[in-house]
This record gives C-alpha cells, sequence and structure tokens, in this order.
C-alpha cells in the first residue's frame, strides 16, 4: 500500500508561527520533484512542539495541498494512547491515507503495552496504520515478535524501522513475510532495506533532494538494481550531513542555505553551530545542491 520515497516534512516557522504559505510552497516542491508520499508531523516535523491545533490544521491543509497528487501518511503518534487515537481519527477525518504511529516515547512501556497501545488505536480508527519504532528516539525497542502479534490486525500496514539494526529488520521480513511492508526509517540504510525486501523509506533527506531518492526507489523496482545502487552511494554522505546535529536542525538549515527556509526551529532546539553549519554548508556545494 505504501512504498516509495515518503519526505518526513519539516514544519516551517516565522516569528514563532506555523507559516502556512511556506508549507504550500515545500509540499509542491515535493510533489514537482517526484516523490511518492509526504508525511507531515513527524519526529522531522517537529510534532512535540506543535499543540494540538497547529497538528491538527497542518494535516489537514498537507491533505487539501497534495490534493491526491501523492499519498499523505499523517503523524498521529503520542505517548499517551487516547491522544494518539485523537490524532489518528483527525487524520482518518480529513482524508490522509494513512497514519504514523510511534512507540510511546519515556513512559517506557513493556512489550505488551506496546501490543496493546497499537491494537488499541487500530481498532479504534479504521485507518491504514504504520508502526513508527525510534528507540533511539523513544528509549524502547519494538521488538519483531511483538510486531508479529500486530500483523494479525488488518489496517497495520506497515512499519518505519529505524532502530539503525539490518539485522532487525531481516527478522521482522522473516515474521512478517507481506503482512506489513517494510519502510526504512532511516536515509542511511535506504539501499540495504530495499535490497532485503523493503518498500521505500520515510525520509530525512528528501525535503532537500527529493527527486534523488524517489530515483533510486523508482530503478530498483523497475530492476536497474546497479544504477539505484550507484545513486544510493551518491547521496550516502549526505545521510550523515542530516544528523551533525539533532533532527531537524540541520535539514532546515540545508533548506535555508538553498534558498527554501528560514531555517527556524523551535525550542529547546535552537540554531546551528556556525562550524557544523559550515560543513554543511561545504558538503552540500560538494555534492551540487549548492553552487
Amino acid at each position: 500500500m505504501f512504498e516509495g520515497a515518503i519526505t518526513a516534512l519539516v514544519t516551517p516557522f516565522k516569528n514563532g508561527k506555523v507559516d502556512y504559505e511556506k508549507l504550500e510552497e515545500l509540499i509542491e516542491f515535493q510533489i514537482s520533484e517526484g516523490v511518492q508520499g509526504i508525511l507531515p508531523c513527524g519526529t522531522t516535523g517537529e510534532s512535540a512542539t506543535l499543540s494540538f491545533d497547529e497538528h491538527k490544521e497542518v494535516v489537514k491543509r498537507t491533505v487539501e495541498i497534495v490534493n491526491k497528487r501523492a499519498i499523505v501518511i499523517a503523524g498521529s503518534g503520542s505517548n499517551n494512547t487516547a491522544e494518539a487515537i485523537e490524532l489518528t481519527r483527525w487524520a482518518k477525518e480529513v482524508g490522509a491515507d494513512g497514519a504514523l504511529v510511534i512507540t510511546p516515547y519515556y513512559n517506557k512501556p513493556t512489550q505488551q503495552g506496546l501490543y496493546l497501545h497499537f491494537k488499541k488505536v487500530a481498532e479504534e480508527v479504521n485507518i491504514p496504520i504504520v508502526v513508527y519504532n525510534v528507540p533511539g528516539r523513544t528509549g524502547i525497542n519494538l521488538l519483531p515478535k511483538t510486531l508479529q502479534r500486530l500483523k494479525e490486525i488488518p489496517n497495520i500496514v506497515a512499519i518505519k524501522e529505524a532502530s539503525g539494526n539490518v539485522s532487525q529488520a531481516e527478522e521482522i521480513l522473516y515474521l512478517v513475510g507481506d503482512k506489513i511492508t517494510l519502510l526504512s526509517g532511516d536515509d542511511s540504510l535506504y539501499f540495504p532495506l530495499l535490497a532485503i525486501g523493503g518498500k521505500g523509506v520515510i525520509s530525512v533527506l528528501s525535503n532537500i533532494i527529493p527527486k534523488k531518492m524517489a530515483d533510486i526507489y523508482n530503478n530498483f523496482k523497475a530492476g536497474k538494481i546497479e544504477d539505484a545502487r550507484k545513486m544510493f552511494f551518491d547521496i550516502f554522505p549526505l545521510t550523515k550531513s542530516m544528523f551533525y546535529e539533532t533532527n531537524p536542525i540541520p535539514v532546515k538549515t540545508a533548506l535555508k542555505l538553498m534558498g527554501k527556509l528560514n531555517g527556524e526551529v523551535r525550542l529547546p532546539l535552537c540554531a546551528m553551530l556556525p562550524e557544523n553549519e559550515e560543513k554543511l554548508k561545504n558538503d552540500l556545494k560538494q555534492y551540487g545542491v549548492l553552487t
């Protein structure tokens, strides 16, 4: 159901408020470059510092702007199951194609608690759900055997796997087969996960090079494996550049350097250190993003 390069879109701010005019510009850029999907209000979209009203409005406007030209998967997770249900219900109400639901952070549930959390959200809202596993952010790892239990729930259709562990991704595919689609949550593992049976990536990097990220998938799907591999290694250094500091600071800084954004983030995130910004600028020049 969900495949290809899906951009984990940044949320643009202007003087502390969401800049909806810039949001539209960013979405139009993504679609014109051929990405298969847009994901608002994920980690890269700074969902943790959006108010409920802002979160809902960003999702609603994204769906309206995209207007079926690409898939829209709305970030709707929370460490509060009731809040996750509310945001997921909103995603369905405004017409999103799916919802990305992160493993609950901070409260560190057991594997049984994780199972019950996702089961409850899926049962309460009949929308395709992408489970989001990112232990580096949440402090908890959704184990493949727990996902194996979740595969029996019809509307849990995919996982954004961002553990950084290829062996874990292999175990997921071994245990769930084609019941749950594997999407890479790490740009640096995009091609390796395609090679073992993944179907795409939910990407930070595609904010700045969407066509390249989409073309890697298009080539791979068309059987042009060597072309896809070469393209992946061409962009590989930039996958590291995006994490010189906490995401989304580097990608927003890159968009600023490209003239597409002012680079504003919300506290407790802050502007990139000058020395890191200079490194990032040199990387972007070397790759050809900046002249």
